[in-house]
C-alpha cells in the first residue's frame, strides 16, 4: 500500500511524518549494510524491460511480489491440481498451498543465509504460474498434442514446460497483454526454478531447491493420506539419512543446505543428503507421479485437455480474440495460452459444455 502524506501539513510536520515511515531508500541501505555479499540487492537490480519510476516506499523486489500476488494467474492456483486430481478430502495440497509452502521454506533459508527475502518471496510466489489444469497430467497432455500436430500447423512449439509458460503469463498474458513487467532477477528465478535454465541469483537457486524440498515431502504426505503408498514403502536408506517424518526430513534438508551454503557463492548440499533427496524424488516419480499412478482420474483428465485442445483448434472462434493477438496471431500458441490459464473446474465445465449432450447432464 502506498501512503500519501497529507498536503495540509506544514513543511516541518511533513518531514516529521516522513521520518516515521519506512522509505525505500532506507530499506535499500539496510540491505547493503546487513545482507550477505552474495545477496541480490534491490538498489542494484538490473531493472525491468519497461523502466518505471521507483516507488517511494517499496523496493523493486517488493513491487514484483505485490504484482504477482495480485495477478489473476496467482489467484487461479487455488483451483489447480498439485498431484491428486479431485481428491476426496479437504487436506490435499493444491497448486496454491504448494506455492505457499515453497515460499515459507525458501524465505526461511534466505533469512538464515542473509540473502534477499523479498526477491526470494517474489520468485517463490510466481514459480508455478504456468501450470496447466490437472497438474502434470495436463502438462503431459499438451506435450503429446504438440508432438502429434508438428506437421499440421506452422510454428508449433516443440514441447510445453510450465516454467516457460509462467514467463508467458508474466511477460505477455497478464494485465491485458501488458504483462507484469517484473525485474530481471525475479524473471530469471521463475524461469530457472525447473528445467535446464539455472538461476543466476542465490535467491533463485534457493527457490529451485525449496520447490523440491516442499513437493517431495508434502506429496509423500498426500500419497500416504490417499493410501497410494505406505510408510514401509519409503526406501529405508533415504529415510535413515533424512528422517522418518515430513518435519524431520524438511528440517534435515534445510539444515544441511544452510550449513553447506553459508559464506558460499552458490547454494549446495552435502552429497549424501542430496543423494537421499534425489532418491526420494525418484521413488515418488516411479510410484506416484507417473501416469495412472497418482489418481484413477488422471487418464480422464488428460482426455479432457486433449479434447479441448483439438476442439479449439478446429473451432478457433471460441478462443478469446485477445489470446490470438497476444500470441502474435499464432493459433497453436493462443490455444496453449487459453487452456493453460484454466482452472480444473473451468476446464471440466468447458468439456461438459462442448462434449456432453444436454439431456445427459445432471440437473
Amino acid at each position: 500500500m502506498v501512503f500519501e502524506v497529507s498536503r495540509n501539513l506544514s513543511p516541518k510536520a511533513d518531514e516529521k511524518k516522513r521520518l516515521t515511515l519506512c522509505l525505500r531508500e532506507e530499506i535499500e541501505s539496510r540491505e547493503i549494510a546487513t545482507l550477505s555479499p552474495y545477496a541480490a540487492l534491490s538498489a542494484y537490480s538490473k531493472g525491468r524491460k519497461n523502466p518505471r519510476p521507483k516507488d517511494e516506499y517499496r523496493t523493486e523486489f517488493q513491487r514484483d511480489r505485490d504484482r504477482i500476488l495480485h495477478s489473476k494467474a496467482f489467484r487461479r492456483l487455488s483451483h489447480k491440481t498439485q498431484v491428486f486430481i479431485a481428491p476426496e478430502g479437504d487436506h490435499y495440497r493444491t497448486r496454491l498451498t504448494h506455492t505457499l509452502e515453497v515460499m515459507q521454506i525458501s524465505r526461511s533459508i534466505a533469512r538464515t543465509l542473509r540473502l534477499n527475502e523479498d526477491l526470494t518471496e517474489a520468485i517463490a510466489l510466481g514459480h508455478d504460474l504456468g501450470h496447466t489444469p490437472f497438474g502434470h497430467a495436463g502438462e503431459q497432455a499438451i506435450c503429446e498434442v504438440l508432438e502429434s500436430i508438428q506437421e499440421g500447423y506452422d510454428n508449433v512449439p516443440l514441447e510445453y514446460h510450465h516454467a516457460r509458460q509462467a514467463m508467458r503469463f508474466i511477460d505477455v498474458l497478464e494485465n491485458s497483454g501488458k504483462g507484469l513487467n517484473l525485474t530481471f532477477e525475479t524473471r530469471d528465478g521463475i524461469l530457472g526454478h525447473s528445467g535446464t535454465h539455472y538461476p543466476r541469483t542465490l535467491e533463485g537457486q534457493i527457490v529451485r531447491i525449496g520447490d523440491r524440498i516442499a513437493y517431495i515431502n508434502h506429496d509423500i504426505d498426500d500419497a500416504l493420506r490417499a493410501r497410494l503408498i505406505q510408510e514401509e514403502d519409503l526406501p529405508e536408506q533415504f529415510c535413515e539419512t533424512l528422517g522418518h517424518t515430513s518435519a524431520q526430513r524438511i528440517n534435515t534438508l534445510i539444515t544441511d543446505l544452510v550449513t553447506q551454503s553459508e559464506g558460499q557463492n552458490r547454494i549446495m548440499m552435502t552429497p549424501i543428503v542430496k543423494a537421499a533427496m534425489d532418491g526420494l524424488r525418484a521413488f515418488m516419480f516411479e510410484n506416484v507421479y507417473l501416469p495412472d499412478r497418482s489418481s484413477p482420474e488422471e487418464p480422464r483428465a488428460k482426455h479432457v485437455i486433449e479434447s479441448l485442445f483439438f476442439h479449439y483448434l478446429k473451432h478457433f472462434d471460441e478462443v478469446p480474440k485477445e489470446n490470438f493477438v497476444m500470441a502474435d496471431h499464432n493459433k497453436v500458441q493462443a490455444v496453449i495460452d487459453y487452456i493453460s490459464g484454466m482452472t480444473d473446474r473451468f476446464a471440466l465445465a468447458e468439456f461438459e459444455r462442448i462434449f456432453v449432450p444436454q439431456g445427459w447432464r445432471a440437473d
